[in-house]
């Protein structure tokens, strides 16, 4: 079952931390209204947002040496004077999400509300759809700015998983149906017949996609012994095994080279995959593994 949802998602000092990252474009994205990101698209105006911390690439003629004098630390002015990003997230609520220790989709939840922040402190706008609780999707419209990261975490936080999921046919309406690209996160575990179809669908529209692929350490290093009878969580189906070594190998090849594949049907679409395993801590995926995949910087 889910972890418990009274505990806040993100703690405040991991934040603060977030408060420094960007997301990183790999090619200049138009947006709808003025924001401080580049863009295709010139902007003219010139109204004073905000201050973030500098972080290391940022361009250093926005620096407040004013503020540097006062503070000595360095911090960019951000000014509404291009093009902000539309930032879509991609939740998969299905019932195999809500498995493991730690719980995949507790650890999915958790790695949404990291992005969304940083695009959100970043002046960039954040919508979120949850796919797997039912016929149809749960949608959080476009938040914008940091007082968007209330809203964002309160529907991450209340998100329930489902039953069964349709990974392609949720893919094929969502890239129907949203009206902007831009960056766009999908937190899945990818236990799908169906994924190849689905990356393929938001591949056809100009998103920058990054999966997370996100496993339990348990589907990663099957502690099984004996006799035993598997039961699928989303079609009920059981399948009987006598797990030996012999078997946890074969499972291990097979799961290496299903992870190969989906890693080589994305880099041929300009996706970027990031595997993950829950069993590592958030903050440490998040502020390492994501910004040394180019995800983050």
């Amino acid at each position: 079952m889910t972890e418990r949802t009274s505990e806040p998602l993100l703690e405040s000092a991991f934040l603060r931390q977030l408060d420094r990252l960007a997301l990183v474009m790999r090619r200049p994205m138009a947006g709808d209204i003025q924001g401080e990101r580049r863009s295709p698209r010139r902007g003219s105006s010139v109204e004073f947002a905000d201050f973030r911390p500098y972080a290391r690439g940022d361009d250093i003629r926005q620096i407040d040496w004013n503020l540097y004098a006062r503070a000595e630390r360095f911090y960019l002015k951000l000014f509404v004077a291009e093009e902000e990003l539309n930032v879509h997230l991609l939740v998969d609520t299905s019932a195999s999400m809500d498995w493991g220790t730690p719980n995949k989709l507790h650890y999915a939840r958790q790695l949404a509300a990291a992005y969304g922040y940083i695009a959100l402190a970043n002046l960039d706008r954040v919508s979120v759809t949850a796919f797997g609780a039912g016929p149809g999707e749960l949608q959080l419209p476009g938040v914008r700015g940091k007082r968007g990261a209330v809203p964002l975490f309160t529907f991450l936080q209340r998100l329930q998983p489902g039953k069964n999921g349709d990974l392609a046919r949720a893919c094929h309406r969502y890239i129907q149906s949203a009206r902007t690209t831009g960056p766009l996160l999908l937190c899945s575990d990818l236990l799908d017949p169906g994924w190849k179809d689905a990356l393929s669908a938001l591949a056809s529209r100009p998103f920058e996609i990054t999966v997370m692929h996100i496993l339990a350490p348990q589907e990663l290093e099957p502690d099984l012994e004996g006799d035993l009878k598997l039961v699928d969580v989303e079609s009920g189906a059981p399948v009987e095994i006598s797990a030996n070594l012999d078997l946890i190998r074969r499972y291990q090849a097979h799961l290496a080279a299903w992870r190969g594949e989906i890693e080589s049907f994305c880099n041929g679409r300009g996706i970027v995959y990031v595997p993950v395993d829950t069993s590592v801590p958030v903050e440490e995926f998040v502020l390492g593994r994501m910004r040394r995949r180019g995800v983050l910087r």
